[in-house]
C-alpha cells in the first residue's frame, strides 16, 4: 500500500513537469480563462480525450508508432495548421472587444492544442511510458489509479490557470485583454509554424530514404 502511494506521489511530481511546461495548451487556457472561470475543466476534458487513448496505445505496446517518420510528418503538418487556425481565432477575439469570445469551446481548445502538439506525444513516449510500465507492476488497479491521478493533475492545474485569469480580469482593462489575446494567439501561431517546419524537414529527410 505504501509503495503504490509513493508511486502515485511520484506520478504527481512527474506529471507536473509536463503540465507546467509553457506550451499551446497553457496559452489556450490563459486566453479562454478571460471568458470562463471554469474553462480549465473542459480544457482538461478535451486534453484527456487525446491523452487517455494515447496512454492505452502505449500500454498496448504501440509507443514505437509515434517514432515512424510518416506519423511525425502527419502530426507536424496537420497539427501545425490546426494550431495556426486556433491562433488566428484568438486574434479575431482580440479585435472583437465587445464580444470578447474565442470561436472555439474550451473542450475543443484542449483537444486541438493537445492533438496537434508533437511535444505532447514525445513526452509520453519518452517519460510517460516509464510511468505506465511502473504502473502496470501494480496491476490493473495501479494502472487505473495512475491514469486518474495524472489526469487530475491536468484538471487542477488548468482549472487553476483559467480561474486565476478570470478572477484577475476585473483588475485590467481592454489593453491588457488585447495584450493577452495577442500573446496567446502569437504563441499558438509560432508553435504551429515550428511544427509545420519540423514536418517539412521530416518530409525532406523521408523521401531520400525511400527513393
Amino acid at each position: 500500500m505504501i509503495t503504490i502511494l509513493l508511486f502515485l506521489a511520484g506520478v504527481v511530481i512527474v506529471s507536473l513537469s509536463g503540465v507546467l511546461m509553457p506550451g499551446p495548451v497553457l496559452a489556450g487556457s490563459v486566453a479562454k480563462g478571460y471568458e470562463e472561470r471554469d474553462a480549465g475543466v473542459w480544457i482538461a476534458v478535451g486534453h484527456g480525450l487525446i491523452e487517455v487513448p494515447l496512454i492505452l496505445l502505449i500500454y498496448a505496446g504501440l509507443s514505437s508508432l509515434f517514432e515512424v517518420s510518416l506519423i511525425k510528418i502527419i502530426i507536424g503538418l496537420i497539427g501545425g495548421g490546426l494550431m495556426i487556425y486556433l491562433g488566428l481565432g484568438m486574434f479575431r477575439a482580440d479585435m472583437n472587444l465587445e464580444a470578447r469570445t474565442i470561436d472555439h469551446s474550451a473542450l475543443m481548445i484542449g483537444f486541438i492544442t493537445s492533438a496537434s502538439n508533437p511535444a505532447f506525444y514525445l513526452w509520453w513516449v519518452a517519460i510517460g511510458s516509464l510511468l505506465i510500465m511502473t504502473a502496470v507492476e501494480f496491476g490493473t488497479i495501479g494502472f487505473i489509479l495512475f491514469v486518474i491521478v495524472h489526469w487530475l493533475v491536468d484538471l487542477i492545474w488548468y482549472w487553476f490557470v483559467t480561474a486565476s485569469v478570470f478572477m484577475s480580469r476585473q483588475l485590467f482593462g481592454d489593453k491588457i485583454w488585447r495584450g493577452v489575446s495577442f500573446l496567446c494567439g502569437s504563441t499558438l501561431i509560432l508553435f504551429g509554424g515550428w511544427f509545420i517546419w519540423e514536418g517539412l524537414m521530416a518530409v525532406i529527410s523521408f523521401f531520400p530514404e525511400h527513393t
